[in-house]
């Protein structure tokens, strides 16, 4: 383990930060754990960066120390309802880069209304489990970089499930897509952790306002809601009008936000 102290300040409230494995540091105060900060790269490329702090003091030098080891740019996520830790970060240097909602999105079809929504002609729902993954890896492909020519995969909602480097299919078994005989036009991600989240909802440029994102979504809710599930959770960057307006249409209803920061 390799070990590097980063001292600032004398007295009783001196801080001692020291780097206890890679990308991890400790704020020591007579021996206690008084914070602890982490850095990860997001499956984007990104650099992430955490503290979880006992006081301002021991924030500021573990940011401090952070800064110090780690190459530019860094990101951070906070909850935009924590004032402190918001504050954190700007004193750090970090500017708030964009917002993102997160929507409860009720199952139920009565409450969507998407009990009778069905694909466009020519398009079929492949549920989950049984996606072929070339297509699906084929259409995840397509729309990425169309994403990528115009507003930047950087401004999606950030992704945190780990996977091996430039894989962008986190597990195939959870996504749903709309299907043309020929090709995959459209898919949804669902992960069910502590709680169902949409993780993603896209359709390739060329088949959109088709009505296909809304029957991804009827399947995808109405499989939930007949599990037993009551809502799913879905995050929207706050400038995406589209996605909002698609989430509103159904019942959503946005209950807290996310701060994206950058340094």
């Amino acid at each position: 383990m390799n070990t590097k102290p980063f001292t600032s300040g004398l007295g009783e409230n001196a801080v001692l930060i020291t780097r206890v494995a890679d990308r991890q540091w400790h704020a020591l105060d007579d021996d206690l754990v008084v914070g602890r900060a982490h850095a990860q790269h997001r499956p984007d490329g990104r650099l992430f960066v955490s503290i979880d702090a006992w006081h301002d003091v021991a924030f500021d030098r573990l940011a401090q120390a952070m800064l110090a080891e780690l190459p530019s740019p860094l990101y951070t996520l906070v909850d935009e309802a924590d004032v402190e830790l918001t504050a954190g970060w700007r004193r750090a240097g970090f500017t708030i880069r964009r917002r993102e909602w997160e929507y409860v999105v009720p199952t139920d079809p009565g409450v969507t209304g998407l009990d009778d929504v069905l694909p466009p002609p020519g398009v079929t729902i492949v549920p989950a489990g049984q996606v072929d993954e070339s297509l699906l890896r084929a259409v995840d492909r397509a729309i990425r970089d169309e994403v990528e020519a115009t507003v930047g995969w950087q401004s999606m909602p950030a992704e945190v499930v780990p996977r091996p480097e430039g894989d962008t299919i986190v597990d195939p078994s959870k996504y749903t897509v709309a299907a043309a005989p020929d090709r995959y036009l459209g898919l949804i991600r669902v992960v069910r952790v502590k709680r169902p989240r949409i993780g993603l909802v896209a359709v390739r440029a060329g088949e959109q306002r088709r009505g296909i994102a809304r029957a991804l979504l009827a399947h995808a809710l109405g499989t939930l809601h007949h599990s037993g599930a009551t809502a799913a959770w879905a995050e929207v960057q706050e400038p995406n009008q589209a996605a909002s307006a698609l989430f509103e249409g159904i019942g959503a209803r946005p209950m807290s936000s996310n701060l994206e920061l950058v340094r």
